[in-house]
């Protein structure tokens, strides 16, 4: 048996439009750990063959996989499971318009920014995981502030200081032993002001 992701990202139009259904993602809830069609129905409260129907969208879209069989009376039952116990959204499975795709390759940092934003929003998915279903206690922080900036030569300088203030500290941490932290420092327009 193959070992289950912690999160998937789910990047294809398809599989998105699958997961549209809300019995689809109850059934995946309940294909966290292996279990047979007649499980799920029992789970989610609703007929095999309609949980059937359903299973086999989930597999054709590569959500949930067979992952065992075993004889149950004159038949051979299927154990299915989901490919990941969570799921996100990568941004590109909902972007038609080519466009942003081309706005970030021309712009490094934008595409730096739309990098680290969705690493955040995949290892928070995995660690809220380990907090809900494992019972794991997660060390974590965030902050989040708001500067204002009036020109390009300001937001270099900011940057600039922002980087010299952090040395000292990432020198001081960043080469100690210990479990590994990821620190994220964004900096960009409110996109609600429209700059």
């Amino acid at each position: 048996m193959s070992e289950q992701r912690r999160v998937a990202v789910v990047e294809d139009l398809e599989a998105v439009q699958v997961l549209g259904h809300p019995l689809r993602v109850r059934i995946l809830a309940a294909l966290r750990e292996p279990a047979s069609a007649a499980a799920v129905a029992r789970s989610v409260g609703e007929a095999r063959q309609k949980v059937n129907y359903h299973l086999k969208e989930l597999e054709r879209v590569g959500l949930i996989r067979a992952v065992s069989q075993r004889p149950v009376g004159n038949l051979i039952e299927t154990l299915f499971q989901a490919v990941a116990s969570s799921f996100v959204f990568g941004d590109e499975a909902l972007w038609t318009d080519r466009r942003r795709a081309q706005a970030m390759s021309e712009q490094q940092s934008l595409e730096r920014l739309v990098d680290v934003g969705r690493r955040l929003h995949r290892d928070a998915a995995g660690l809220l995981d380990r907090a809900a279903f494992d019972g794991e206690q997660v060390a974590s922080a965030a902050l989040e502030v708001e500067v204002r900036l009036s020109d390009e030569k300001q937001r270099a300088s900011f940057m600039r200081d922002v980087i010299k203030a952090l040395r000292p500290v990432l020198d001081r941490y960043g080469a100690k032993r210990g479990s590994r932290y990821r620190v994220a420092i964004a900096a960009y327009p409110d996109p609600g002001e429209g700059t």
